[in-house]
Formats: structure tokens, sequence, C-alpha cells
């Protein structure tokens, strides 16, 4: 085990264990150390603020080091005044990195000196842990680092941290981003992603598209939501604000329209060619269906033996219609040959739709998107009516992807992560935590 240790320390913990490696053994031991090991472990503690006098190893439990503060002073955080004027001494243990497999733990004396100016007692503060926390900042960050890796419930079995400490540090992390104001937006994503499938309990994401990070996830995707959070951002930012990136919804629309009347309103294009996909899926199972009654009522064999031809074409046709022609594979392509031999409709559908996919990549000015987007319009009316009276109510908005291309792709990719992190979310027992564990996923920084 002991040979295990030394494999995976640094040079610095390596020199602690040759110090620790007599008493280890020996169970409770309680060491005073004279000045040059008091040097040793300080420097290897490597905590300017204090220093070790003594320290003492449970095989049970881990290494406590007793530590005191080096400066003989402290600031009053009221007035700036320095005291000297020592009331009284708080002692406390809390929790340090780990050394090897031995759990750390520093004993700190958090003093309480007594302002001369204010005539009031105060307790000093330490940069390495923060009041009312049994750990130190640089465990907070391995431990958070951690959980964005894994989940709570994993990193808490390793029997470090409890969930509850968990849960603390990452809303103190949390407060540190300081995201209640985001800073030099300019292109604005609205999106949102089911918090429970089939349950219709959806929250919001709002992103930021030039960093392609998100800058707030709300617990709901109503007006009202997102309209208070927008509100609470403040006009400065409201109005720096140029793009905005949303869906087909209308309600989203409007928000965005009262709240900031000079910026872009951009209909998304992947959103568009959902609409599109969806009506097109919609008729493949509607042709399906009328086939398999077809074969139900045939009278003849020859008639049956027609249909069960169309119905064999139409089956597994799903992804060979709904996905980019340029990213089949070898059998999608067969079975797109196949399902345009025994539809008509479909092949025609198929083809509006690639051609609607070829204009948004290729067309890079709002003037020629205008006359292309007409012309396909003037075709697909009769295939795509659903979709064709949606372009027609968001035309502007669908065009002003032209100008700059701007679109809520990089959505996509984020709330993919976030899934992961809902997936492994059952160490989370409310939606704050959630949120926060998302967040800090793109902004958090040890």
């Amino acid at each position: 085990m002991l040979q295990k240790s030394l494999m995976a320390l640094t040079c610095k913990s390596y020199l602690l264990l040759t110090i620790y490696t007599l008493i280890v053994f020996l169970g409770t031991f309680t060491v005073m150390v004279n000045k040059k090991d008091i040097k040793i472990l300080s420097q290897i503690l490597d905590i300017d603020e204090v220093k070790v006098i003594s320290h003492s190893i449970y095989n049970e439990i881990g290494i406590i080091l007793r530590t005191e503060p080096i400066k003989l002073y402290s600031v009053c955080p009221s007035c700036g005044t320095e005291s000297h004027k020592l009331h009284q001494n708080h002692r406390h243990i809390i929790k340090d990195l780990s050394f090897g497999e031995k759990l750390v733990f520093l004993e700190i004396n958090r003093r309480q000196f007594k302002c001369r100016i204010c005539k009031k007692p105060f307790s000093e503060e330490f940069d390495f842990a923060r009041k009312k926390r049994t750990y130190t900042n640089r465990l907070a960050n391995q431990i958070i680092q951690e959980v964005l890796e894994n989940d709570i419930h994993s990193v808490a079995s390793k029997g470090i941290v409890t969930t509850e400490e968990i849960e603390r540090m990452l809303k103190d992390a949390s407060e540190k981003l300081n995201l209640t104001k985001p800073k030099n937006l300019k292109r604005l994503g609205i999106d949102e992603i089911a918090l429970r499938k089939g349950k219709g309990n959806y929250c919001a994401v709002l992103i930021d598209l030039d960093t392609s990070k998100p800058i707030a996830i709300l617990n709901a995707r109503t007006q009202g939501v997102i309209e208070e959070v927008l509100i609470g951002w403040g006009v400065e930012v409201l109005e720096q604000i140029k793009e905005v990136s949303i869906d087909l919804w209308q309600g989203y629309k409007n928000l965005v329209i009262e709240l900031m009347p000079n910026v872009q309103v951009v209909a998304d294009r992947f959103h568009v060619m959902v609409q599109v996909n969806k009506e097109l899926d919609t008729q493949r199972k509607r042709e399906k269906y009328k086939i398999e009654e077809l074969i139900k009522l045939a009278e003849t064999s020859e008639k049956k033996d027609e249909y069960e031809k169309i119905l064999e074409g139409l089956k597994n046709s799903k992804y060979a219609l709904l996905k980019n022609e340029k990213d089949l594979n070898e059998e999608q392509i067969k079975k797109l040959i196949q399902v345009k031999a025994v539809s008509p409709t479909l092949k025609m559908m198929h083809e509006l739709k690639e051609k609607l996919r070829i204009i948004f990549n290729k067309t890079n000015h709002w003037y020629p998107a205008v006359f292309k987007l007409g012309m396909w319009l003037s075709k697909a009316k009769t295939y795509f009516p659903n979709s064709n009276n949606t372009f027609i109510r968001w035309f502007d908005e669908i065009i002003a992807y032209f100008d700059n291309g701007t679109t809520s792709g990089a959505v996509e990719g984020i709330n993919n992560k976030i899934k992961l992190i809902k997936r492994s979310a059952y160490g989370f027992r409310n939606f704050e935590n959630f949120r926060v564990r998302c967040l800090l996923a793109w902004h958090f920084n040890c």
C-alpha cells in the first residue's frame, strides 16, 4: 500500500511522507516539531496565512495539522483599521486536500479582535477558507471539478465531503460567477429543454451566441418567467443586444419586441427545418397507414401484393427521408431510392426539403434569399401547406438569418450537454442545484 501511494505522490507529498513514515504505524500520535520541521510542513501546506505548529496522525481518521495565523493583527472589515488587540480565540477543524490515501484536516484559529475605532469585536477572515465552511477553498474547487465530471452521489461516496457540503460548494461557486447580468451580450439565443421527457415539464435556456455559453437556465419557459429575468438585466444590457435567435413561437417574438425594440429577431433555421421535417414525416405516416388499410381491404391477391410492395418501400424510411441526404449511409441511400420509387409525393417533398437546406447553406445575402425562398414556396405550398403558412407569418425573421447567419445552432450542443447532466442529476434534490450544476459546467474556473 505504501509503494502504491508513493507512485501517486508529488515531490512535496513525498517529503511530507518521509517525515510521517515512522509515526503512521504507531496509531494516534501527536508531535511537537522544531522550527526546521515547522518550516517544511508549512511550505508543504502552501497556505501563506498560517503556519503549522504540530500535527497528529489517526489511523482511522487521517492527519490533523494544527496551525496558527502568521500575522499578529487583523483588519477591521467595517473601517479598515489594523487591530492588534486580541479579543478571544476560536479554534475549529476544517477539511483540506487529501494526502495520498489519508484525509487531511486543519485545526485553525480564527481569532476575534476588537477594533479600537469601532469599539466592536470582529473575526478575522482568511483567503483559503470562507467563514462558516467546513473545508478549504482549494478542496471545494477540487470537489466541484469532480462533480462536473461525474455526479454528486459518486463524489460524496468517497467519504471526503457530504452531499450537503457539495451542494454548498456549488452554490458558493455560482455566486462567485455573478451571472445575474451578462456582460457584452450582443447576440442572444432563446430555447427550451424538457426536464422530464413526455411530462410537459420544460425549462428555458438563454445563450450568449458569441461565446456559445448558457447565461441563464430558468425553471419554466413561460413569457412571465423569461420576462422577469430579462427585465432584471436592466435597460443597459437589453439595449446592447443586436440580434435574438428564437424558435417559431410567437410568445418569444412578442416578448423580445416588447423589451428590445431595436433588436432584429431571427427565426432559427434549424427550427424551420424541424417544421418542414415534421410535415414530411406526417405525410410518410399517413401514406403508410393508408397502404396498411388498403392491404386489409384488398379483394385480390394481385392487389394485395401490389400494396405490400409499396408498404415495403415505406417501412423504416423515416431517417432516410429526414436525415440530410449528404449524411446518409449506404443502406439509407438504398432505402431512399426505394421509398421514392413507391411514393411520388414523398419523392417531391424530400427534394423540396433538400432544396431548402441548400438555400440556407449556400445563400450568403438576404436579397437573393428572398427570391430563392419565394420560388421554393411557390412549389412547396401544395406539399407543405403548414410550413408554407409558417413561412408567410415568419418571413421577415427567416430572411433575417441571411444577414449574419445568426442561428441557435450552439443551443443544440448546449442542450445535449444539459441532457447528459440531467441524466446524472439524481444527486441534485431541487431545480436550483441542477441549474447551478449546468452553469458551472461552462463557467467554472478553479
